[in-house]
């Protein structure tokens, strides 16, 4: 799992600061800001061609990813300023601990017809009763 905790700011002066979230190099094709409620859980699924950051602002989540052929499964709590990285080919969920907004920084188009294509539905993290 490639998780960065509590990203901090690089630079601070009397205006506030810049924090760099990400420098990798990536190519990201979509911004999103998700908002979620307590209790929701989203993804179970994979994508066969699109990578992510999902960098949360507010809120507490648990991260969970396993790759799609086979491999071990591993989970993390979040917390604002948290970002994790979920490449192709790796099935994820996220279950929101907490009301929460994060950011999904993608590789691929985010588009329906587009995302639709490249996304794999899976039964992987169950719903809390």
């Amino acid at each position: 799992m490639q998780l960065k905790r509590r990203i901090q700011p690089e630079f601070v002066d009397a205006r506030g600061g810049i924090t760099k979230v990400s420098d990798d190099g990536a190519l990201i094709k979509s911004v999103l800001l998700i908002t979620s409620k307590a209790g929701s859980i989203r993804a179970n699924h994979y994508h066969k061609r699109d990578s992510h950051y999902s960098y949360l602002l507010s809120g507490k989540m648990e991260y969970t990813e396993k790759p799609v052929e086979g491999g071990e499964t591993a989970s993390a709590i979040l917390e604002p300023g948290d970002m994790v990285f979920t490449p192709p080919m790796t099935i994820h969920a996220i279950r929101f601990l907490e009301d929460s907004q994060f950011l999904a920084l993608a590789t691929e188009s985010r588009n329906r017809e587009d995302y639709e294509a490249d996304t794999v539905r899976v039964r992987f993290v169950e719903e809390k009763i």
